[in-house]
């Protein structure tokens, strides 16, 4: 299925949905499980597998960590066809990740600045 790489405002939205799910599952079998809210700091990013599929042929050598300014998330497709990489669910707007591309991602040396305009009535 892929991976979801997140921010620390990215935390609230997709990234939150695949911890939902996974202390859902795990709270079937331990009552007492608390969930935990995650802390992602400003200049690091989260990265989780989605569906990590562990059988006779296939490893789950690595299913979620952090990157930051320190390390890389780097990945090589093997989808021979139809591999892509999206932001924020938009898929009309991709790369063309296929069989042999990798993919490097990291922390920016540039942060994004969110500018609110206050309406006056």
């Amino acid at each position: 299925s892929g991976i979801i790489v997140s921010t620390k405002t990215g935390a609230t939205g997709w990234l939150s949905s695949i911890f939902n799910m996974a202390y859902g599952l795990v709270g079937m079998f331990q009552k007492d499980l608390k969930q935990k809210r995650v802390r992602i700091k400003n200049d690091e990013l989260i990265f989780a597998v989605r569906e990590p599929f562990k059988s006779i042929k296939t490893q789950i050598g690595i299913i979620s960590g952090l990157v930051s300014n320190s390390n890389k998330l780097i990945i090589e497709s093997q989808m021979p066809v139809n591999g892509l990489i999206f932001s924020d669910g938009v898929v009309t707007d991709f790369l063309n990740f296929n069989s042999g591309s990798i993919a490097e991602i990291g922390i920016s040396k540039e942060m994004a600045t969110l500018v609110l305009k206050k309406r006056i009535k």
